[in-house]
């Protein structure tokens, strides 16, 4: 798909275009043959969809069309991408914004998909100025403006207690405002400060955790930066947000006003 570009335009005919270009993506995801059966398998694979109503996996449907319509798609390593591949990948990155809209992954294009983990190589300055390099064994990555890279696994316990797909997007949704740093834009209502105060909070005393070799129920990579934190707790609001909510209640309800859901409210009710 063309990338049409960063050119400004004047704000009143902002909304305008933001109406024709979801207009065109509904008509791109109008033309995609996706049979029930397909959908049916799919979500399968994903209880953590299980607390949707009837009306938002509907939507989260819809949106995941025009997702894999306005995306572009590249396998990696010869991985031959298929509907079922993007439909999986799709519903997990859609998942965040069910209430938010595909405009939060707006600016960039591009997928890739790796079959497995894939290497990136790096580099690193020590403190005499020596450049070292060295290659970064990886599951995913998000690059600011450019493509998302993940890893596919046929089978799903190859990551069993790790979301890629959940994890990367996250860090997307955090670069909308800049550099990931673990605050991404915040909504009307929502304050700065208040979320500096929890996710900070939080994240130090998880990384005292950490570094005093306590065995987490969290994946201590969480540990690494904010940006991470972020992203490897919004993996367990939408996974296992019962634990997020017992582990750190006021990062829960930081998350559960940013994605306007409450995963952990639906699971705690008997049914």
């Amino acid at each position: 798909m063309h990338n049409p570009g960063t050119h400004e335009c004047p704000a009143f005919a902002r909304p305008m275009i933001n109406r024709l270009a979801a207009w065109w993506r509904g008509r791109q995801a109008e033309r995609l043959d996706i049979p029930p059966s397909l959908w049916d398998e799919v979500e399968a694979r994903f209880w953590f969809l299980d607390h949707l109503t009837a009306t938002e996996r509907d939507d989260l449907r819809r949106l995941a069309r025009e997702f894999i319509a306005a995306k572009e798609w590249s396998g990696a390593r010869g991985l031959e991408l298929n509907p079922s591949i993007q439909l999986a990948i799709a519903l997990q990155a859609c998942l965040p914004i069910l209430h938010l809209g595909l405009d939060w992954y707006s600016g960039w294009v591009g997928i890739i998909v790796y079959p497995g983990d894939f290497i990136i190589p790096r580099q690193i300055m020590d403190e005499g100025g020596v450049v070292h390099e060295y290659d970064d064994p990886v599951l995913g990555e998000a690059w600011h403006g450019g493509p998302v890279l993940v890893s596919w696994f046929d089978n799903p316990d190859d990551t069993l207690g790790v979301n890629v797909v959940i994890h990367e997007f996250a860090h997307k949704l955090d670069m909308r405002n800049g550099d990931a740093d673990g605050m991404p834009p915040l909504h009307d209502g929502m304050s700065r400060r208040r979320w500096a105060g929890v996710m900070g909070a939080a994240f130090e005393d998880f990384r005292r955790r950490v570094d005093a070799g306590e065995e987490t129920p969290i994946d201590p990579y969480a540990a690494e930066l904010p940006s991470e934190f972020f992203a490897v707790t919004s993996e367990l609001f939408f996974e296992d947000p019962l634990l997020l909510r017992d582990e750190y209640p006021e990062v829960y309800e930081q998350l559960r006003l940013f994605y306007r859901q409450d995963p952990a409210g639906y699971l705690a009710v008997p049914r």
